[in-house]
């Protein structure tokens, strides 16, 4: 026996979805060298939105047969009134076919532009990655609150009409109102019949049997097939649900060292993070830190683009984001993940202050601690981390020296786990 399948999914306007899905399946490669490549380009709260992304047309192209170069053809022409059979032409100069148009817009015709939807953008980026020690703290005092089916009501708006229940029971209502005056009109059909068949039906008893069915259709006729009484509308009430939120911390060294090219490094890293912790979380803060011999809690334009001279302290950013911690996102109400991103130089006697802060009061109460050091180069900041990777799994540091190595070092960070969470 043959098992159909028939996917029933509404699709929208002038779309497809079958085609689509096909289309994202075959082309996926490039699509995803497309998204990547946008991702530079935005802001870390403006990710979320859709992306128009280009394809070359050559990497869409379908396979086509054409005719090789040399041998003798035969063509007709309509509507030709320059050449006779037998002509010689010559072979047109520059190769044959048609080349792509030039414009001035950036673009050619030989781009192809695909609107990629939000849940596409993140999909394609995080295939095969999971959150670890991923946990969900329920929110008591902010709760959210969705739509939920409630039964039925007899008050509410045409849209919420629900139909077959109205007429179930208006259906119902009818047969409980007309049965007696029905089983009555029977009894009285069944009593006229034999007394016309003992006479010729002018008698007074046949005349009065006949105005009380007259009676009883009337009264029959007169239930309404539709009563107010009857509608019945789906009903919604608002619920709390349980809202789990994550706040994310962005930790970067802004000092003299840390040019725009490691900045950038480090603002591909935070935008992978964000992004990824919206897929697990209904709520997402962001706090940005900066620091150089002093830390501050900074906007995101600041935390990019503003430069400083100076040197380096970097357990000074750790202090602030154990206090933003302690006043703001307690551990029992929030989930706290932390990205750090410095170049790994450090003023040499405050490493280790860094790695006992990290060990006493920040790692206790986060989630995921991730650093990134956007540089090749070990300094103390790095051998001094590197001593908390045996006591701390939810702590990771890896090395990044060049933009194609930020997806990969993200993935690395944030593959699945052997054991489902």
């Amino acid at each position: 026996m043959a098992l159909q399948i028939i996917d029933r999914r509404l699709a929208g306007k002038n779309k497809s979805v079958g085609n689509r899905e096909r289309f994202v399946r075959r082309f996926k490669e490039q699509i995803a060298d497309s998204v990547r490549r946008a991702v530079s380009q935005r802001g870390i709260r403006e990710i979320e939105q859709a992306e128009n992304i280009t394809i070359p047309k050559k990497d869409i192209g379908e396979p086509v047969f054409h005719h090789g170069q040399g041998g003798i053809r035969d063509m007709v022409h309509p509507g030709n009134a320059e050449h006779v059979r037998g002509d010689r032409i010559e072979r047109p100069k520059g190769g044959s076919g048609r080349g792509s148009q030039a414009s001035d817009g950036g673009e050619g015709e030989d781009d192809f532009t695909f609107t990629l939807t939000k849940e596409e953008f993140m999909q394609l980026f995080f295939e095969d990655l999971a959150l670890p020690h991923l946990l969900r703290t329920h929110i008591g005092e902010n709760p959210l609150w969705k739509s939920r089916r409630a039964g039925y009501s007899q008050d509410g708006i045409p849209n919420n009409l629900a139909v077959l229940r109205t007429m179930r029971g208006a259906l119902g209502r009818r047969i409980a109102l007309g049965k007696s005056a029905h089983r009555e009109l029977l009894v009285l059909q069944e009593e006229l019949d034999a007394l016309l068949a003992q006479d010729d039906g002018t008698s007074e008893a046949v005349a009065a049997l006949q105005r009380r069915i007259d009676a009883l259709q009337v009264r029959i006729g007169r239930i309404p097939y539709l009563d107010p009484i009857d509608l019945r509308f789906r009903a919604r009430i608002q619920v709390p649900v349980p809202n789990s939120q994550a706040v994310m911390f962005c930790l970067m060294d802004v000092s003299g060292s840390m040019d725009e090219a490691r900045k950038d490094l480090a603002k591909r890293f935070f935008i992978l993070l964000y992004l990824f912790l919206t897929r697990h979380y209904e709520k997402i803060d962001i706090v940005f830190i900066r620091h150089h011999t002093q830390a501050a809690e900074v906007s995101e334009e600041q935390f990019f683009h503003s430069t400083e001279s100076g040197g380096t302290v970097v357990s000074s950013a750790l202090v602030l984001l154990d206090q933003i911690i302690r006043a703001r996102y307690p551990s029992g109400d929030w989930n706290i993940y932390v990205a750090q991103a410095s170049d790994g130089d450090n003023f040499t006697n405050d490493s280790g202050n860094c790695r006992n802060l990290l060990v006493d009061r920040i790692l206790p109460l986060v989630r995921y601690f991730a650093y990134v050091q956007v540089a090749e180069e070990e300094q103390n900041l790095w051998e001094e981390y590197s001593q908390l990777l045996p006591e701390f799994s939810h702590f990771a540091m890896r090395k990044v020296s060049q933009p194609s190595e930020i997806y990969p070092v993200f993935r690395d960070l944030f593959k699945k786990e052997g054991v489902p969470l």
